[in-house]
């Protein structure tokens, strides 16, 4: 199960990133936190922002109403993303849980 909540009209995220993958794909889910690989290094913030990139890609979003608010030196991250109710995100995940 993901652990994620609605902050008045944000969300509010767990992710795990791996990076250094050999491509970015959403992985699944690893305590309770949504799994990303990430091709980029976790040096000089790439991962971050590569993470950002994704995130937004995936959801819809512009890159701008993604942030991560905890976390940034680690695998473990929580993602604010403006804009967006909890019922989006399940349809997205339910993707990633049930891809066919």
């Amino acid at each position: 199960m993901l652990d994620f909540r609605q902050d008045g009209e944000d969300l509010i995220l767990k992710v795990y990133v791996q990076p250094r993958a050999a491509k970015n794909e959403l992985a699944g889910f690893y305590q309770r936190a949504l799994r990303i690989r990430l091709t980029a290094s976790p040096v000089n913030e790439a991962a971050n922002e590569a993470c950002r990139a994704f995130l937004a890609e995936k959801l819809g979003v512009s890159r701008s109403r993604v942030k991560i608010i905890s976390g940034p030196h680690s695998r473990h991250k929580q993602v604010r993303i403006s804009g967006m109710i909890g019922a989006q995100l399940e349809l997205i995940v339910n993707k990633v849980a049930h891809p066919f």
